[in-house]
């Protein structure tokens, strides 16, 4: 009934690109750290080893994947940098319970 080729297409999580993933990747790391080690007054030491990890993570992964960025995934690699930047300050300046 299906393709015999069908399955032997879709290899990498079907083709999704790395640039995606990566971008993927780290709004969801920066949205857990966010939200487990910024405190009321003070961010948890943790939270910033965490993003240097995170940093590391991304220059392998670039280098790995060079071929891959173009102009355009960089400049979108680079935006949602920026948005992540702003979440950051937005998400720190709203009131908490504490």
């Amino acid at each position: 009934m299906l393709p015999e080729g069908l399955y032997k297409r879709r290899r990498n999580h079907n083709n999704t690109p790395p640039s995606l993933l990566l971008v993927l990747t780290n709004c969801i790391v920066l949205a857990v750290l966010i939200q487990l080690f910024t405190g009321c007054r003070t961010i948890n030491n943790f939270f910033w080893a965490a993003i240097g990890i995170l940093a590391l993570y991304n220059v392998y992964t670039i280098r790995r994947n060079c071929e891959e960025y173009n102009k355009l995934n960089i400049l979108i690699y680079i935006l949602s940098l920026l948005f992540m930047v702003f979440l950051f300050f937005y998400f720190s300046n709203q009131p908490h319970r504490c």
